[in-house]
């Protein structure tokens, strides 16, 4: 008698086999006519794919960049559908190193707009947003904040976190296209993190992460 999961092997290995088959008939029956239209549709495909990148790299995306004011910074969410927006302050170590990694992570994705503001000179901006702990990154997407990422607590609690798990949360927020998995975050290695917060938002709890050993400021 035959076993169960070897059964179900079976039916899906024919599925598959049914399907390999129906593509491959499928496409012995086009002609030189529809392989032009599919060559044709792809080059338009990779056309639109161009330049949308060239209109990225056009209005700054690929690099890290400061805006110097609030005018600024509602310009730039403005001009791009995604935009991730570091509060900093020159005295804040950990500011420094989320510097490090949003440098790496806006040279490889630049479907997103990565730039930094000095919070000390963005007080209207500051209340607005109701920002009250360093360093904060604010996430917005088509001209709206979305969520936030305060301190270190969702990236694994500690200051030696790789950059793919800033990438990872980012993603968690829609903000970079991402191939990971979402509910996975990256291991770090033999580090013993914090728990990492996975769902939710941060936005109204935007204050000390109440961890004695944090070096996020309160602002």
């Amino acid at each position: 008698m035959a076993n169960p999961l070897e059964n179900q092997l079976l039916q899906a290995t024919k599925i598959i086999e049914n399907q390999v088959d129906a593509e491959i008939e499928r496409l012995e029956k086009m002609d030189d006519d529809d392989f032009e239209i599919l060559r044709q549709r792809r080059m338009e495909a990779m056309k639109k794919s161009q330049q949308q990148k060239q209109e990225w790299l056009a209005a700054g995306h690929g690099e890290y960049s400061e805006i110097a004011d609030e005018k600024e910074f509602f310009e730039t969410c403005k001009k791009s559908k995604k935009v991730v927006c570091h509060f900093y302050r020159d005295a804040t170590i950990r500011c420094k190193i989320v510097d490090k990694h949003l440098t790496e992570i806006a040279r490889k994705h630049i479907e997103t707009k990565f730039v930094k503001i000095n919070a000390e000179r963005s007080k209207f901006l500051v209340e607005r947003l109701r920002i009250t702990t360093l360093p904060t990154i604010c996430l917005a997407r088509d001209g709206k904040t979305v969520d936030y990422i305060v301190g270190f607590d969702d990236l694994g609690g500690t200051d030696e976190f790789p950059t793919e798990m800033l990438e990872w949360r980012l993603a968690r927020s829609d903000m970079i296209n991402y191939q990971g998995d979402l509910l996975e975050p990256p291991t770090l290695g033999n580090k013993n993190p914090k728990s990492v917060k996975i769902f939710g938002k941060t936005a109204k709890n935007l204050r000390d992460d109440g961890n004695t050993d944090s070096d996020d400021d309160d602002w």
